[in-house]
């Protein structure tokens, strides 16, 4: 393993820059410093509540890849503190990190005494997200952040769902004016924290390339869903006007339709063919087609989120040809799902379900991403 980290020696301990840049979007691309910035990056789903090895390992080997985005999610959200409004996930597993075992950290609560949203400020809630940031600038590294999580693996919208005795999946965080409400709020909470270990204001840390209004929001039905992304999304701009905003849409089906939201800076989707029975080959047209839309409306897009599972033979090619096709599309780039390091165990984790993990092993699935993300830069 020593020879595929060797490209990282030093990094970890490199400052940002002392004026490091916003990246910004002209005709259709990404800028940074003035010139074509694309998107390699990976996804990771346990940041914000791995220990400070576990956190430190993925940004290590995203750089090792030569990835420059990592992506995660500001999670977990519980119920009250006292039990009386439950959690209606497993806050108690005992497993990995990776598996969910996030050990009592939690972003927010319900405090049934007031009957509001409590963010939890402390080391076992944002101060986690204020050592993530930190530690991704001083690898120079970049990050899109989702504001929540839509699914119910460590709460998510769905947990503010129940806050208010609601197991309705899909419309009702959207259509209620108390959820909007706390969304908002918890966005405006966020927005205006200080980091304690940098001192700069999250809507002011260009370390923050974007923020994903949610983690695959699929809200129905599709106009609430867009009266929902674009009052959120100018909310967002209205209060970080100097970071790009983007849904964190999958738009497998609906072809990046929220792309034309004027507050919406570019577009995302999440792409997994196997779990749709889609070829390769066809996979790929898709990539194509997309880009072409993107390249009509005049903004990016990235392939946010996607992935073939080991057991695929053909995993190292797909991912060879697909992200060649990004790189030839003039598409905005990818964040591959997902990047995992060595638990504090010393062991990687288990992803028996479905495969996608992707480790700094020298695999050729491993080198084909490296190789993209080379190429994709240079």
């Amino acid at each position: 393993m020593a020879l595929f980290l060797s490209a990282q020696v030093g990094s970890a301990d490199a400052q940002s820059s002392a004026h490091p840049s916003f990246v910004t979007t002209k005709e259709g691309g990404f800028l940074l410093d003035g010139k074509p910035f694309r998107v390699a990056g990976v996804n990771n789903h346990y940041l914000t509540f791995g220990s400070p090895g576990e956190v430190t390992r993925v940004l290590d080997d995203a750089t090792a890849m030569s990835a420059n985005v990592v992506r995660t999610f500001l999670q977990p959200v519980i119920g009250s503190l006292d039990g009386q409004v439950p959690t209606i996930w497993n806050s108690k597993s005992t497993a990995d990190s990776s598996n969910l075992g996030t050990k009592g950290i939690y972003m927010m609560s319900w405090d049934p005494i007031t009957n509001k949203m409590v963010p939890n400020d402390g080391p076992d809630g944002l101060q986690k997200v204020d050592y993530l940031i930190a530690e991704a600038a001083k690898r120079k590294l970049k990050l899109i952040l989702a504001f929540v999580d839509f699914w119910a693996y460590t709460g998510g919208a769905q947990q503010m769902n129940a806050w208010y005795g609601s197991s309705d999946k899909y419309t009702f965080f959207a259509a209620d004016p108390r959820t909007r409400r706390d969304y908002k709020a918890w966005v405006r909470h966020v927005l205006s924290r200080v980091n304690t270990i940098t001192g700069v204001r999250y809507s002011d840390d260009p370390t923050i390339f974007a923020w994903d209004l949610a983690n695959e929001p699929d809200i129905h039905p599709k106009p609430l869903l867009h009266d929902w992304v674009s009052e959120m999304s100018a909310y967002v701009k209205s209060l970080a006007p100097k970071q790009l905003v983007t849904t964190g849409h999958g738009n497998m089906e609906q072809k990046l339709a929220d792309m034309n939201i004027p507050s919406v800076d570019f577009g995302t989707w999440h792409g997994y063919p196997s779990y749709v029975k889609m070829s390769h080959s066809d996979f790929d047209a898709r990539i194509r087609e997309y880009c072409a839309i993107a390249r009509n409306i005049g903004k990016p897009v990235i392939l946010e989120e996607f992935g073939i599972p080991r057991s695929d033979a053909d995993q190292a090619n797909a991912y060879e040809t697909w992200l060649n096709t990004i790189a030839t599309s003039d598409c905005g780039g990818w964040v591959v799902w997902r990047l995992t390091s060595t638990q504090d165990s010393g062991l990687y984790p288990e992803d028996d379900y479905d495969k996608f993990d992707i480790h700094n092993d020298g695999s050729p699935a491993w080198q084909a991403l490296r190789a993209a993300a080379l190429k994709l830069n240079d």
